[in-house]
């Protein structure tokens, strides 16, 4: 079960934008992600990879949470918001709930819940 305080303290750094980081700090090496009920990626470097790809596409990304953070053993749920501001400077927002499984202290499993047609 993660500490609520490492919990926070990862939530606080995506919210300053230090995704990068988030990942290097709070990841497992072995750690994976899914977007809806697509095919999960896995291993740090791709989980970095990928988010390296996100940022390039976009000016700025501001990320806030939406509700305060549930957590019930190794499970942990934020709801965030997330406002992508393009090349063109439109800002096109996102809402998902990043659904998570932890082990101590890192992210191991990570699942994303979201309406694709909020990018639009």
């Amino acid at each position: 079960m993660p500490d609520r305080a490492v919990v926070e303290a990862f939530a606080a750094a995506v919210e300053a934008g230090r995704f990068i980081e988030a990942l290097e700090g709070w990841y497992a090496p072995q750690a994976t992600m899914r977007e809806n009920v697509g095919a999960p990626r896995g291993g740090l470097p791709v989980l970095i990879e990928g988010e390296r790809h996100v940022m390039a596409r976009s000016k700025a990304i501001k990320a806030s949470r939406l509700s305060p953070i549930l957590i019930e053993g190794d499970m942990v749920a934020i709801r965030w918001a997330f406002e992508f501001t393009g090349a063109d400077d439109k800002v096109r927002r996102m809402e998902e709930i990043a659904w998570q499984r932890w082990d101590g202290d890192k992210v191991v499993e990570e699942q994303f819940f979201y309406d694709p047609g909020q990018m639009a």
